[in-house]
């Protein structure tokens, strides 16, 4: 549930927006980029958002239907066009975001009455952004939405990705991020993140604060330091980085989302789990696009061959 727009890519990686002239357009928004990675690995999946009544708008859902996803509660806006994003890609870590979603994003106007409760709570993974909680009505929606899911069962697994862009925040994200926090499940989010979710700067720590805030499942990315994750079991696990060449680092924590939950479901133990994970968005960062370029399940089995780690 939540942010879905176009991206337009420059086709040349290192050439700065004022001197780029081709691009390339792509289905973007991290939640959606997490379905069609999902989807690729043979989960059924479908999003919650919405577009702009226009063109761009039914260029999202054919790529939905294109990628698998189910389009069906993909709404129009009337009054808001489609958000579209750009991005600087200078490899190998610096990729700059131009959101343009002004005066408002249609997929901000999902409203509490329009979530199907059912549907939501019949999900055996729910999947929300910390961007979602950023204004209203989304906010409410969103929150309806996650109680909806409290009382789903010990099968249910809720997904808060912390998703923290300043840009599109007015106010303090804290009181919603821990109302979120409250009823969620797995938390996810890389160290910045994690620490406007906690205050809590160290990785380790903000772990046990996201534990302590509710969830059964803190997942922290660090980047080129691999990843770690910590349970209400006691469970400690670190898995070190995919080594790989960076075309494009943004779609890479979405890759690993959609192979996070599918193997959740699988029900791997924790270590295969973000080893997966870790493959799936290293084959991301190193193509050019973001929804396009999830991966299928022989390439990231591939990887993790080539790795030692199947």
């Amino acid at each position: 549930m939540g942010r879905i727009g176009v991206d337009l890519y420059p086709l040349k990686t290192g050439v700065p927006l004022a001197e780029a002239d081709t691009f390339g357009k792509f289905l973007g928004g991290s939640p959606t980029n997490v379905a069609v990675a999902a989807s690729r690995l043979g989960r059924r999946t479908a999003v919650i958002t919405r577009t702009g009544a226009d063109p761009f708008g039914e260029y999202l859902r054919s790529e939905l239907r294109g990628f698998g996803v189910d389009d069906r509660w993909a709404g129009e806006v009337d009054r808001y066009p489609t958000p579209v994003t750009f991005c600087e890609i200078f490899p190998p870590d610096h990729f700059p975001l131009y959101f343009y979603r002004l005066p408002k994003a249609p997929d901000l106007e999902i409203r509490p009455e329009e979530v199907d409760r059912d549907a939501v709570r019949a999900a055996r993974v729910f999947w929300m952004t910390g961007t979602g909680l950023s204004a209203e009505p989304s906010r409410s929606a969103t929150l309806a939405a996650l109680e909806a899911r409290s009382g789903s069962g010990p099968t249910g697994i809720t997904v808060f990705d912390l998703d923290w862009r300043p840009m599109l925040w007015e106010g303090s994200p804290q009181p919603w991020y821990g109302r979120a926090l409250a009823l969620a499940t797995v938390a996810v989010g890389n160290a910045e993140e994690c620490e406007v979710a906690t205050g809590e700067s160290d990785p380790y720590e903000a772990a046990r604060a996201l534990l302590a805030a509710g969830v059964e499942l803190a997942v922290v990315k660090r980047g080129p330091l691999g990843v770690l994750a910590a349970d209400r079991g006691g469970r400690l696990v670190e898995v070190p980085p995919v080594p790989v060449t960076v075309v494009n680092g943004l779609g890479a924590g979405d890759a690993f989302g959609g192979a996070l939950v599918h193997g959740l479901l699988a029900g791997w133990d924790l270590e295969r789990v973000l080893r997966y994970a870790n493959a799936a968005g290293a084959i991301v960062a190193s193509r050019l696009a973001c929804g396009a370029a999830m991966p299928f399940p022989a390439e990231v089995e591939e990887v993790l061959g080539r790795a030692g780690a199947v």
